[in-house]
């Protein structure tokens, strides 16, 4: 990150008043976003709906000191305390002095434009780099006039490699960000219709986003976009440029040879100046192959393919689309895009819809699509065949085009003029157990109809992030042996998260076995389409020919638990049913002891209708140090117990003996498996740093009120006042999971980046808290806890672990994944 005197920045900009001169490192734009106000420069820039100038008294308010103005209404006078540089247009002031600090670095920097894959093909570029490079990137979709210089300002001297996406919606504006960027390599991804209407033709399009590679060294893109191509051997000036393409179909730099599509994953191979390349990606949809190309071509034509970098792209992370999926009415799943209205973006979403596999139909609602550069008919035919493709059972359009349109769809339909007649008519009957994709643009105003679809209204939500989920997954996954295979333990309600939509994602990361604690649970799972295996730690005898005919493992732990399962098994007449022997290694809780050893060989060996698929224990205290020596020795009663009963078998079966703290400290006892837990959520002893947090609990203030002194506040008369202070009201309580011991000033929570203590007795459905001191109005979010307050600090305040804070969270708070 840069770091410079205003002083210095002045010198670069214009005339400047300086009262004290001080370290600027962060540039700010929107005054929402302040982190760190001491040192951050405001950037005052008109826009079409605000004008930073308007916000100028509010920021100085919350500490801000340098700011950057087109405008002088007297700022110099009103603040006596701050910094001013003023300049004739801050935004090519932003420019300029992003490309000032950029020519200060000599390193190489590659710049990737296109319609689609741009944020995706950069985060899979750093995903593969970044254990051999030092990278600085666009952060998120930085890649508009705005957010590129914004992007270019984290260039720091430890850098090596720069990645950096620009995106342009017309002519003109990719000059200023090839000034900026100066990219040694550029990365053209593909060309579709999204911005069409500023340009003449798609043609034209690509000409303007060539200019963005005019001083490069190398172009790397796709031969089989034939117009691309075509536009990119015409442009004179690219005539001294290096091309390097590739092709499914014809000879190129890089062929590929082989497409091999399995289970979701994909493996690539490709063949470049005589040499075989192989590389396998957890995804298989067409858009995510493409871009994996784009990053192999990337790593063959600049020489830092490696076995290293090539194991990576099976850990690929999929990339946010801002997609919301959501628990809707009548046993349906709402998945909610407000991401992109062109058509390349809704074959991408209706990809997640098919995923949802937990039910039989799959409903679209869609609004007009602006701004694609098509005609209305061959554009709503195109989508018509989207539809039938992706195997949609039914269509709701909702716009004057798509209803003078209608005569185009296959798929059983119906047509409205705008969002109001939709929901005049609404009937939520008409929705029963399917999977609901919603896409319009903004002026339809979809989110009424994401509001009448949702199950829960109530405004206390749990966000989870999958995202993150699958890093902290491949985190662990990176500390195994390549063999070792992985449980993760879905029980619980996935630690409070969610059940079958954890397990979906876990299916599609290719895990090899789920972990449930009752029967229930496996078989909600099997209903909902998981088709992993699952192992049911706690079974019951009642429940046995439920789990036979669900396909559910037991753990067996006990000789009268084996001996019923074992009867059952016959009476359901199967045979080589798998079970999972628990042997008690010193927690002292279920599981076969040391002197049972003999007997259950000889049960073993004798029966026929049952087969040990896994034999496992638990690990009392592998987070604590302190215990290090007797989880030494339970691994070492583990691994003699196993010995003498594998001696005994005619097969072999799967050890696993590790939980997360286990995997992160005792990694040479991983056997053939291990089980994984709370650290998928985000939580280690050891590695708390490199995992990300899954789990943000929200709020809002319902009501904001002033209590004068000497007064009391909720049950009991529990909350006194001194002062008169400011109170907002949350519909957060105990019946939700929160714990009534944060009552009256031991629990704190996030409002605005500020922390505000619980005042009163925690009631059954809300809360309140002491908002004295800051600017916080109905409407606010209130963060529990989250990326910036983490959930052990609250575990800490209750003398508690995060498991029973998330387990305890109400079923009746609304998941948002």
């Amino acid at each position: 990150m840069a770091d410079y005197l205003v002083s210095e920045i002045a010198q670069v900009l214009g005339r400047a008043i300086i009262r004290k001169d001080v370290p600027v490192r962060n540039l700010l734009y929107d005054s929402r976003r302040i982190n760190s106000p001491e040192d951050s420069l405001f950037l005052a820039i008109p826009g079409e709906r605000h004008n930073g100038h308007d916000f100028i008294n509010d920021l100085y308010t919350k500490g801000v000191r340098n700011f950057l103005l087109s405008e002088d209404r007297d700022f110099a006078n009103s603040f006596p305390q701050a910094n001013f540089i003023f300049i004739n247009n801050t935004l090519e002031a932003l420019q300029n002095l992003a490309s000032w600090h950029r020519n200060k670095f000599n390193i190489p920097v590659v710049a990737i434009t296109g319609s689609n894959g741009k944020t995706i093909v950069k985060e899979w570029l750093y995903h593969v780099l970044e254990a051999e490079c030092n990278i600085v990137r666009s952060p998120k979709s930085y890649n508009s006039q705005v957010g590129v210089p914004l992007s270019l300002w984290l260039m720091c001297s430890e850098h090596n490699l720069g990645i950096f996406e620009a995106g342009i919606s017309r002519p003109g504006e990719m000059e200023k960000l090839r000034k900026m960027i100066l990219p040694e390599t550029g990365i053209f991804t593909n060309i579709g219709e999204a911005h069409q209407e500023n340009f003449a033709g798609l043609k034209h399009k690509i000409q303007e986003k060539l200019r963005l590679f005019y001083s490069c060294h190398t172009i790397i893109y796709c031969k089989d976009h034939e117009l691309l191509h075509q536009t990119i051997l015409e442009d004179e000036n690219l005539r001294n440029v290096s091309l390097f393409s590739w092709s499914e179909k014809d000879d190129a730099p890089m062929r590929i040879v082989k497409t091999v599509k399995i289970h979701g994953h994909c493996t690539i191979m490709a063949i470049s100046g005589g040499k075989k390349y192989t590389v396998e990606i957890p995804f298989s949809d067409n858009a995510s192959v493409e871009n994996a190309m784009h990053v192999l071509a990337f790593l063959v034509q600049s020489g830092r393919f490696s076995s290293n970098n090539a194991k990576q792209f099976s850990s690929l992370p999929p990339i946010a689309m801002r997609l919301e999926l959501k628990k809707g009415i009548n046993n349906c799943t709402i998945i909610n895009d407000s991401y992109n209205s062109d058509i390349n973006s809704l074959a991408i979403a209706l990809d997640m819809l098919r995923v949802q596999s937990q039910h039989g139909g799959k409903t679209v609602i869609l609004s007009d699509l602006y701004q694609t550069g098509m005609n209305e008919e061959t554009l709503y035919k195109r989508i018509s065949g989207l539809l039938s493709e992706k195997e949609i059972t039914g269509f709701i359009g909702i716009g004057a085009a798509l209803l003078r349109n209608r005569h185009l769809f296959k798929v059983p339909s119906r047509f409205f003029s705008q969002t109001g007649e939709f929901i005049n008519g609404f009937n939520p009957a008409s929705f029963q157990n399917e999977a609901v994709l919603i896409k319009g643009s903004r002026k339809f105003e979809f989110e009424k109809i994401s509001s009448l679809l949702e199950e829960k209204k109530h405004r206390t939500r749990l966000e989870i992030n999958l995202n993150a989920l699958v890093e902290n997954l491949n985190f662990y996954r990176s500390l195994l042996n390549e063999n070792t295979r992985v449980m993760v333990m879905v029980k619980a309600l996935s630690y409070g998260s969610g059940s079958y939509e954890i397990a979906s994602v876990l299916q599609y990361q290719r895990v090899d076995y789920l972990g449930v604690a009752i029967a229930d649970e496996g078989v909600a799972l099997r209903n909902a389409g998981i088709t992993l295996p699952i192992m049911v730690m706690n079974p019951e005898p009642e429940s046995f020919d439920l789990m036979i005919r669900y396909r559910l493992e037991p753990e067996i732990y006990s000789f009268p638990l084996l001996s019923a399962f074992s009867m059952a098994v016959a009476r359901n007449q199967e045979a080589g049913y798998p079970v999972h022997i628990k042997i008690d290694t010193g927690m002292n809780r279920l599981g076969f002891q040391e002197n049972e050893t003999d007997e259950l060989k000889r049960f073993l060996k004798e029966s026929r209708n049952i087969v040990v698929k896994s034999v496992f224990s638990h690990l009392a205290a592998s987070d604590d140090k302190a215990h290090d020596e007797f989880t030494r020795m339970q691994i070492s009663l583990f691994e003699k117990f196993t010995t003498v009963l594998q001696s005994m078998l005619d097969y072999t079966f799967i050890r696993h003996i590790l939980n997360s703290s286990g995997i992160e400290r005792f990694g040479s006892a991983q056997f053939e498996m291990v089980r994984l837990g709370i650290g998928l959520y985000g939580f280690s002893p050891l590695y708390q740093p490199k995992l990300r947090n899954v789990s943000t609990l929200k709020s809002t203030i319902l009501q904001v009120k002033k209590v004068k002194a000497n007064d009391t506040i909720g049950y009991g008369r529990a909350g006194k006042t001194g002062n008169n202070i400011t109170i907002g009201i949350v519909p957060i309580g105990y019946a939700d999971g929160l714990n009534r011991k944060l009552s009256n000033g031991s629990g704190k929570f996030l409002v605005n980046n500020k922390m505000v203590p619980v005042i009163g007795n925690i009631c059954m459905d809300m809360c309140m808290i002491d908002l004295t001191g800051t600017d916080a109005k109905e409407g606010d979010d209130v963060i529990i806890f989250g990326d910036d307050y983490p959930m052990t600090k609250l575990a800490e305040q209750l003398g508690t672990i995060p498991y029973e804070i998330l387990t305890g969270i109400s079923e009746r708070v609304k998941r948002v994944y």
